[in-house]
């Protein structure tokens, strides 16, 4: 997904290491929650592990390390910014 310069990606589409700013949520109920634990658009996330099958991912999200689901990740939209550690 494209908008203007920046690539939008879900967090379930990133790689380890990679970072990204939160821009929008696809699914509101499950936007409500995330929002309560920090997870709020221009957020700086960066991907922190992935479990070995994929699910869950480990963000590091507004100063803490967040897990999240799969399904949940895949409901966030951020703009990617191409730093890795």
């Amino acid at each position: 997904m494209k908008n203007g310069n920046a690539t939008l990606h879900t967090i379930a589409e990133l790689l380890l290491g990679e970072k990204g700013i939160i821009d929008s949520f696809t699914d509101e109920e499950i936007s409500l929650k995330l929002l309560e634990m920090g997870c709020i658009p221009g957020e700086i996330i960066q991907i922190k592990n992935i479990a070995p099958l994929g699910d869950p991912i480990a963000i590091s999200v507004s100063g803490y390390v967040l897990g999240l689901r799969k399904s949940e990740a895949s409901t966030v939209i951020v703009k990617s910014i191409n730093e890795t550690i």
